[in-house]
């Protein structure tokens, strides 16, 4: 009996900034490292969020970054020493199902490390 090695884990990692400027950096900087294989920059979104024991409401710019689990450990770094914020959003969703080509698309370009 043979067994096929599963595919790896995809994952769609999500942040906020408050520039759109700084968010186009994050998804250039992250692709271009091939942490991630795309990013999309979406905004403005309103936040609301407690910090400092006051709730706070904020103007920000999403960016949704793909990569696959293998390359989280490496993309989370990179954001963290990129990113501004003192606690940046970083939360990562994996993908239940996609297209065969998208996905090894998105395999192909960032590795599974």
């Amino acid at each position: 009996m043979t067994t096929t090695p599963s595919a790896p884990t995809v994952l769609a990692v999500t942040t906020t900034t408050d520039s759109r400027a700084k968010a186009e950096a994050l998804a250039r900087g992250a692709v271009e490292a091939r942490l991630a294989a795309c990013a999309q920059v979406s905004g403005p979104v309103t936040s609301v969020y407690h910090w400092k024991s006051a709730v706070e409401t904020a103007e920000e710019w999403r960016v949704d970054l793909k990569t696959t689990e293998g390359r989280y450990a490496a993309l989370e770094t990179h954001l963290l020493a990129a990113h501004d914020y003192e606690t940046p959003e970083l939360l990562a969703t994996p993908v239940v199902r996609g297209s065969a080509a998208y996905l090894e698309w998105l395999e192909t370009e960032v590795g599974t490390a």
